[in-house]
């Protein structure tokens, strides 16, 4: 049984977040494999952070696979010394499923259990609006490279993003 798609965990729900792993038997690990990517010891004058315009859940795949493609087109345009990559959130909040029955008869075996617990099946950020996801620091030759690298990242996310410069601005022009 494949996943199900974003849009059904995407929207926030009133309940609280569920964080609590040791209370849930198997529990899959966070697949996010490098939180900081490129230089991480120099200082960079320009930093660029990509933000959501409203509040929602992002699961851990969609934030590994946005982190991949910006590695991707940085590491070949820019070159691994010259930036510096950083995912700013944690997927906390862990999603469950309860799973129903398919195929014929399963009107009768899954009527129960409406708003069952479920089985955990992955973890995801809650993101607040206006909340940063990435931020990336760079040199000024590097903001187009950078820009699109970051243009990339939010065909990824399920939320409207925006990109915005919070330090070097003056460089830049």
């Amino acid at each position: 049984m494949g996943k199900r798609p974003g849009r059904c965990y995407r929207n926030l729900k009133q309940r609280p977040p569920y964080t609590r792993k040791e209370y849930m038997g198997g529990v899959p690990g966070v697949r996010i494999n490098q939180f900081h990517m490129g230089n991480t010891t120099k200082e960079f004058p320009v930093r660029l952070e990509l933000y959501v315009h409203e509040g929602c859940l992002i699961r851990d795949i969609a934030i590994e696979s946005a982190r991949i493609s910006a590695n991707k087109v940085l590491s070949k345009k820019i070159g691994e010394s010259n930036y510096h990559f950083k995912v700013m959130v944690y997927p906390h909040h862990i999603l469950r499923e309860n799973k129903q029955a398919t195929g014929a008869g399963a009107d009768r075996v899954s009527k129960g259990m409406r708003q069952a617990f479920g089985k955990a099946i992955g973890s995801a950020v809650i993101s607040r609006a206006g909340q940063t996801l990435f931020s990336l620091e760079i040199n000024p030759q590097y903001y187009k490279d950078a820009e699109l690298a970051l243009k990339k990242v939010i065909y990824k996310i399920s939320s409207p993003c925006g990109i915005k410069v919070v330090k070097g601005e003056e460089l830049l022009k």
